[in-house]
C-alpha cells in the first residue's frame, strides 16, 4: 500500500459477490465470486475488456444493482439486504458516469449544485459549494454558462464537480472521460487525481485503458471477460504526486506491459 493511504480500515468491502441476470436457461452470470478491500483514500482501478461486468460491479457498490450473493460494505455498513439499499451505507458515495447527464436547463453551478438542492440545502449555500468545486475543477468563470455551451471536457469537469460537491467519502467512476480525444483525457485525469488527493477520497474507477489504470492508480484489480472473476490484483509502486512524465520512464511502460500480459492471459 502507497504511503499517501491514510487508514488500514477498510472504506469498501466486498465479499463473494455474485450477480445473475435472468432465470433457468436464460440466466447469465455477470459477475462471479468478486472479494476485494479498499482503504481509505485509496485510488482502484477495475480493468478488463468491454462487456466483462465492470460496471455491473461499480451499480453494485454504489447502490444501483442488488447482488444476486455475497455482502458489500462501506465503511462498515452493509450496502445490501437481499434486494432493498441502505440509505446510510450510500450515503458517503457518489458516482460519476460516462456521460455528464447535466440538465440543459440549468447553468453550470445549478447543475454542479443539484445533489445539495434536493438535500434541502439552502441556495446561498449550495451556490458557493457550487463555485468553490468549479474553482477546483477548473471552471472558474464558467458557472453561468448552460452545458450547450461547453466543450464535451468542460461538461465532464462538470459532472466531476457534482459528484464531489456533497462531501462524499467514496467516489465511483465509469469511464469518465472514454469519449474524449487523448490530450483532453489527459488532461482531466490529472485533474481528477489531484482532486482526489485534496479531498481524499476513496476511488474506483471502471476502466479499459492498461495506461490510465497504471497512471491514476494504487492497485489494479484485472478482472476476466464475463463473468467477470478478479484474476490479478497489481500494485502501482509510482510515489505521488504523479506527473504526465511518469508515462516515458520504463518502469511505468513495463508495469503497463505487465498489466497487459495479465489481461490478455485472462481472455484466453
Amino acid at each position: 500500500m502507497n504511503a499517501h493511504t491514510v487508514s488500514q480500515e477498510p472504506e469498501i468491502a466486498l465479499s463473494g459477490v455474485e450477480k445473475i441476470f435472468g432465470t433457468d436457461d436464460k440466466a447469465v452470470t455477470a459477475i462471479s465470486n468478486a472479494s476485494l478491500t479498499l482503504s481509505k483514500g485509496e485510488f482502484v482501478s477495475l480493468l478488463g475488456p468491454s462487456g466483462c461486468g465492470k460496471t455491473t460491479l461499480l451499480r453494485i457498490i454504489a447502490g444501483l444493482e442488488y447482488p444476486t450473493s455475497g455482502e458489500v460494505a462501506v465503511r462498515g455498513n452493509s450496502v445490501w439486504s437481499g434486494r432493498k439499499r441502505s440509505v446510510e451505507a450510500t450515503r458517503p458515495v457518489s458516482m460519476m458516469f460516462q456521460e455528464a447527464r447535466l440538465f440543459p436547463w440549468f447553468t453550470v453551478a445549478e447543475n454542479v449544485a443539484l445533489p445539495l438542492r434536493i438535500s434541502g440545502v439552502a441556495k446561498a449555500e449550495r451556490m458557493e459549494r457550487a463555485k468553490a468545486l468549479c474553482d477546483m475543477v477548473g471552471l472558474a468563470g464558467f458557472e453561468n454558462n448552460r452545458p450547450s455551451e461547453l466543450s464535451g471536457g468542460m461538461r465532464q469537469r462538470a459532472s466531476l464537480a457534482r459528484a464531489l460537491v456533497t462531501d462524499p467519502q467514496v467516489l465511483l467512476l465509469d469511464e469518465p472521460f472514454g469519449a474524449l480525444d487523448a490530450m483532453t483525457r489527459d488532461t482531466l485525469n490529472m485533474e481528477l487525481m489531484n482532486v482526489c488527493a485534496r479531498a481524499k477520497v476513496t476511488t474506483i474507477l471502471v476502466t479499459h485503458s492498461i495506461t490510465e489504470a497504471a497512471f491514476l492508480s494504487d492497485r489494479v484489480v484485472v478482472l476476466a471477460p464475463r463473468p467477470a472473476r478478479i484474476i490479478g490484483i497489481e500494485e502501482l509502486p509510482f510515489p505521488r504526486p504523479r506527473d504526465l512524465d511518469l508515462q516515458r520512464r520504463s518502469e511505468f511502460q513495463d508495469a503497463v506491459a505487465h498489466l497487459r500480459n495479465a489481461l490478455t492471459g485472462g481472455m484466453q
